[in-house]
């Protein structure tokens, strides 16, 4: 299997390929537009994706997987097919661009791959870099074809921890265990009862890129996965999740993402929590 990943060696390489297309798909927790960023330092020929724009508009969830139809049509406005061959980063490292290569995969994209290390590998190395306002692409048909594997909801994630399958939650420590206040208002403390935790900075190396090989591997099994058998991430809100699954195909791994995550589960009243402030 391809790797999901791309070096900055290898994606230097080929830019300029007529189905490359470069996306940036940065995303800030506090609410901070990306777009700023995006026009100081991009990638040559990257458009900006805009995650909150290009996720369902209707959902009272964060930043939820939307219709085909939306999707299509949005991606298509920037440019995209889904045969094209498309490189995600962003500027943290790997972050939400995990999100987004999650999502384009989920509505039928095969040739879709994250930049390893981001854009800040990408500038440590000195490598070419456009600025000011981006040009409008040129417009490009998207055909979405959903795959409902790598998606999980709210009943096939009770499902599967009442059946004993591994649900693998991406937040910190303290949040997981309830001793840590959730960033968004509502939302109880704590985690699903039976579900495993691996915080998604232990699956990435200092300098924001992905762990390889048997450092991987070891950062699941400390967490007590068994890479043999079916997980589900989760996380606040599916973006870091999206790390987790990124990380399971690195390991030719497959993995379903609950894409409502602890926002749909800490927010309602007929799901459990089992939570250290609670004992």
């Amino acid at each position: 299997m391809a790797s999901p990943l791309i070096s900055t060696a290898d994606l230097a390489a080929c830019l300029g390929a007529p189905d490359l297309r470069l996306v940036d798909a940065s995303w800030h927790l506090d609410g901070r537009d990306g777009r700023p960023d995006f026009e100081a330092a991009r990638l040559p020929g990257a458009v900006f994706f805009d995650l909150e724009a290009s996720s369902d508009p209707d959902s009272p969830l964060p930043h939820m997987l939307p219709r085909p139809g939306f999707f299509a049509a949005r991606m298509g406005g920037l440019g995209i097919s889904a045969g094209d061959s498309i490189v995600f980063y962003d500027t943290v490292g790997i972050r939400s661009s995990a999100r987004a290569w999650w999502m384009f995969r989920a509505m039928g994209a095969r040739e879709v791959r994250v930049l390893d290390g981001g854009l800040p590998k990408w500038l440590a190395e000195g490598r070419a870099i456009e600025s000011a306002p981006a040009a409008s692409p040129a417009a490009a048909t998207f055909t979405p074809s959903v795959r409902s594997e790598l998606v999980a909801d709210l009943a096939a994630v009770r499902a599967a921890l009442q059946a004993g399958d591994q649900v693998l939650d991406a937040r910190a420590a303290d949040r997981f265990a309830g001793r840590a206040v959730e960033p968004r208002a509502g939302l109880r403390s704590g985690h699903m009862p039976g579900a495993l935790n691996l915080p998604f900075p232990a699956v990435l190396n200092a300098d924001g890129t992905m762990k390889q090989g048997e450092a991987l591997e070891q950062a699941f099994r400390t967490a007590g996965v068994d890479l043999d058998r079916p997980v589900v991430t989760t996380c606040g809100s599916g973006v870091t999740a999206a790390i987790l699954s990124l990380g399971l195909a690195v390991l030719d791994r497959p993995s379903r993402l609950y894409d409502g995550s602890w926002a749909e589960w800490g927010g309602r009243a007929d799901t459990q929590v089992v939570s250290a402030a609670l004992s």
